[in-house]
């Protein structure tokens, strides 16, 4: 839809019967967060705050909760915006027929950033970081953040808005260090589009400035996030997905404004100017950690007429940046395997936090004259998925031939894990990748973006056929608990709590010299934990404790394990040690006295009766 404003949405989804209004006062702290993670679980309407404790200004989440929402809001443009990505990532089909995508050609030129007066909507008032709702998500965050931002900045050697980046990076509006008011902390990573900007105005000893959305059409937050292809302008994609402009003018400080935002920050981030930011409730359901992030001198707060604040809560998937991912890949889920050969599909598994693990699908099409089939053209493409964008910042790659099940899908966790699981010799299918970089919000590795990588490749006929029931002979020593088998071939073993490196590998030697002589070949990995029943319970469950809980290097073992010529591999099961360990950050558990009150909601006459 044409939405002009962030206000017309809420009135469309309100009348559609997609959104529900709170009247009672609800305090920012913690109970907005709950609200909003109970109401996604049950996968109720989007929610409209009319009352925050603490401010006058009323606010929206939960607007992409749904695929089915989503898709309601770009009813009108969203199979066009599908073809112009299709287009911008194969020109050839627009040259091969003209008139059938012209239409799309004309939609992107008529998406244009249009300039506009200073007296635009945004231009109506002007408030301070203090009035703003300070929403708090969990309990051991540093302080409020803004979790639905849409942050611009411009090249100096290209400036302009054709040129500009528009992301989503948090924002940390108090606490810690901060001057109240006067500094905001800004969390990105320096290979971002911001963070190149930034590199370039440190080079030339001048402040980047720096303007932060908040709101507006619900197309602006959507091109925020999207892996648009290169020459793609996040400002045109926004205007063409929300069959609108983009609107702007600059500020009388040079700041670039959105006419149609809700909110406006301007500010400037100084060379080498950081200060603490964080501890942050993650997407990968732990808390991000206190580091040095760059920090944002605050020059003024706009907002428009009858403005609405809008956020979201993250956590452990899934929540409702996973049905963000949804709608993104169903815009741009051909994009990738055009740009590797031979890929057919990827998936970044949101159950494991999105990116500890990647499951992918290759060809196989090498052709040597081999007694067997075995991963070749699959660990090239292995390679190319692990240095593309946010895909380098995997642990675990899981990838597949093709030829091997055309029916098979990524999307399919379990079948796709057993998929692999059956087929892989892992004397030589494992191949790792150590000291190199891993995402800053994972704290599994030595240090903060440090890690390893590991890739399971799996080509060729089954080599094993996995256990679905767990034999009674089987057994293990007395020093681990229970243990119960979470999908065929995978068991999950209870061990003590975790001690040192020293003392892990003195419980393998222990596995090692039980299960000698032992028949295993149906068990292909075991997952030692601190909880069988829980890693077990679900398959969602074993992927993120599995893969948010190790660092492929320091804590994948095996069963008859060897190095030769560098190359490690194991004659039986795999053993992955994915219990916490003393340097992991601490998961995400709610406040009960919170939850209580948001349980009185859901009762006979509150705002939440019928939806929790």
């Amino acid at each position: 839809m044409g939405y002009h404003s962030l206000e017309a949405c809420v009135n469309d989804l309100e009348q559609h019967g997609h959104l529900i209004r709170i009247k009672e006062e609800v305090d920012p702290y913690l109970e907005m967060a709950a609200i909003h993670l109970r109401v996604y679980e049950h996968q109720g309407p989007a929610l409209y705050f009319e009352n925050v404790k603490g401010s006058k200004f009323p606010a929206v989440s939960n607007l992409f909760g749904t695929l089915e929402r989503s898709r309601f809001i770009f009813r009108d443009t969203l199979d066009k915006i599908k073809t112009l990505v299709d287009i911008k990532m194969d020109p050839v089909k627009a040259m091969k027929n003209p008139f059938k995508y012209a239409n799309v050609s004309l939609t992107a030129l008529s998406a244009l950033p249009m300039k506009v007066g200073k007296n635009a909507p945004i231009a109506f008032g002007k408030t301070s970081i203090s009035e703003l709702p300070q929403i708090v998500n969990w309990p051991m965050d540093g302080g409020p953040f803004v979790t639905m931002p849409q942050v611009y900045t411009e090249d100096y050697d290209k400036p302009g808005v054709m040129n500009a980046n528009l992301g989503m990076y948090r924002i940390q509006l108090g606490g810690n260090d901060y001057i109240q008011d006067q500094e905001v902390g800004l969390h990105y990573q320096l290979h971002r589009g911001i963070g190149v900007h930034q590199a370039k105005a440190n080079a030339l000893g001048q402040p980047l400035k720096v303007s932060i959305f908040v709101g507006g059409p619900p197309s602006h937050p959507l091109s925020a996030v999207m892996p648009l292809p290169e020459g793609l302008s996040e400002m045109i994609f926004a205007g063409a997905l929300g069959n609108r402009r983009f609107r702007y003018f600059y500020d009388e400080e040079g700041f670039c404004i959105s006419a149609d935002a809700d909110f406006v920050i301007t500010g400037t981030v100084y060379p080498q100017d950081n200060k603490p930011e964080g501890p942050f409730g993650d997407h990968l359901g732990y808390y991000s950690l206190v580091h040095p992030f760059p920090l944002m001198k605050v020059h003024k707060v706009y907002h428009k007429k009858n403005p609405i604040w809008s956020f979201t809560v993250v956590g452990r998937p899934p929540q409702e940046d996973t049905s963000f991912g949804a709608l993104i890949h169903e815009i741009t889920g051909s994009a990738m395997p055009k740009e590797i050969a031979g890929l057919h599909e990827v998936n970044a598994v949101d159950a494991a936090g999105v990116h500890p693990l990647l499951f992918a699908i290759g060809s196989e099409r090498y052709t040597p004259y081999l007694n067997e089939r075995r991963p070749q053209e699959i660990l090239t493409i292995a390679n190319q998925i692990l240095g593309r964008n946010q895909l380098s910042l995997a642990k675990y790659l899981f990838i597949a031939a093709k030829e091997d099940n055309p029916a098979l899908h990524t999307h399919n966790i379990d079948t796709f894990m057993m998929h692999v699981l059956e087929r892989m010799d892992f004397t030589r299918d494992l191949h790792f990748h150590t000291n190199t970089t891993i995402d800053t919000l994972d704290y599994s590795g030595d240090g903060l973006n440090s890690g390893s990588k590991v890739v399971f490749a799996a080509a060729g006929d089954k080599k094993r056929e996995l256990w679905r029931d767990i034999p009674s002979y089987f057994e293990v020593p007395s020093l681990f608990g229970g243990f119960k088998l979470a999908i065929p071939g995978v068991l999950a073993l209870e061990g003590m709590p975790y001690s040192s490196a020293e003392g892990t590998q003195k419980e393998i030697a222990l596995l090692n010299v039980h299960l000698k002589g032992v028949e295993l070949d149906g068990l292909a990995l075991i997952i030692l934990c601190d909880d069988a029943q829980f890693t077990a319970a679900d398959i969602n469950n074993l992927v993120w404790v599995t893969f948010t809980r190790s660092n492929p290097s320091h804590d994948v073992h095996g069963i008859n394990s060897f190095t030769e010529h560098k190359h490690w591999g194991c004659r039986g099961p795999l053993i992955i040690d994915a219990r916490k360990k003393p340097h992991h950050a601490p998961e995400l558990i709610k406040d009960q006295e919170v939850e209580s009150r948001v349980d009185k909601m859901g009762a006979k006459g509150g705002s939440l009766f019928g939806i929790i």
